[in-house]
């Protein structure tokens, strides 16, 4: 009898939800007779006050049962525990600690990633002394906009033994400096493109069997030249700024940019500001070994 419950129960468990689960359960218990919660609470693994339960809402035939539960749900309003987030108030605080410096993703972009797995995240979060589980890691990080990602290229070769520590200080800085008002901008030049009619990636709406002509070759026009845009974002204000330069991607080129969006827009908004903290990448016109770089922004 054991091995036909459980059996019926391994086809019929994927397609219920909890209320009926507990019905089914407790059909096959009163079906059995004596002894008979014992038995389905083994080949089921249901818990004998949940087949109790569906017991009871059986023989009691009760009316209100389908009125006072809305269609798909399987308990009434408010039925369950609370969320964690509910009864240890510190947990998603401490959890968004957790991510800040882990966090990966465009600036720009609302939706970020974590590299840390949320069985790691539950681990430190439960040292830090919450009792929290790893699928409800997984929960609260969809609730706050992260998504789970494949790999990316992120390694760039041989990486320093304090290169962990080195971001955790950007970090820390970048922290400081908004707290005091201070602005904090992120510097970039992108790839030259070529100006003109030429083919780039992605699609758009256009009617059926007309789409945008486009020259057949990519070959620079040298009349209309290249654009090589340089970026800067403001951190804190998620606002961003692009000088558009014709010629070549030069240290005073990128200090020129920083000039021309302080003078446009960062002065306007920190009028207060008696410093400024640009963080970059090591190489290109902004290199961390560029002497021209560092000349330029001392002017």
């Amino acid at each position: 009898m054991v091995a036909t419950v459980q059996d019926k129960f391994r086809v019929l468990a994927c397609g219920m939800n909890e209320r009926l689960r507990r019905h089914w359960a407790a059909c096959e218990a009163m079906a059995q007779g004596w002894g008979g919660i014992s038995a389905v609470c083994r080949s089921t693994g249901l818990s004998q006050t949940t087949i109790r339960k569906g017991i009871a809402e059986i023989q009691e035939q009760m009316p209100h049962l389908t009125e006072d539960i809305e269609q798909g749900r399987s308990r009434r309003p408010g039925g369950g525990r609370p969320p964690l987030t509910e009864t240890d108030t510190r947990l998603e605080r401490d959890l968004k600690r957790l991510l800040e410096p882990a966090t990966r993703g465009e600036p720009t972009r609302a939706l970020l990633w974590t590299s840390k797995s949320t069985r790691h995240l539950a681990a430190e979060l439960s040292r830090k002394g919450h009792d929290v589980s790893y699928r409800t890691v997984a929960r609260m990080l969809q609730k706050l906009d992260y998504s789970l990602q494949g790999n990316r290229k992120t390694n760039e070769g041989k990486q320093h033994p304090d290169r962990n520590a080195q971001f955790e200080h950007i970090n820390k800085r970048v922290q400081a400096f908004q707290r005091r008002r201070q602005p904090v901008i992120s510097v970039d030049a992108n790839k030259r493109e070529v100006i003109g009619e030429f083919k780039n990636e992605g699609r758009e709406w256009r009617r059926k069997a007309s789409p945008d002509k486009v020259r057949v070759h990519d070959f620079r026009d040298p009349e209309l030249g290249v654009a090589i845009p340089y970026g800067i974002y403001d951190i804190t204000e998620n606002s961003g700024w692009v000088n558009i330069g014709i010629d070549r991607d030069t240290a005073e080129f990128a200090v020129d940019s920083i000039r021309r969006w302080w003078h446009t827009m960062g002065s306007r908004v920190y009028s207060n500001a008696k410093e400024l903290l640009i963080t970059a990448d090591g190489g290109g016109s902004n290199g961390s070994r560029s002497r021209l770089w560092k000349v330029c922004l001392q002017e």
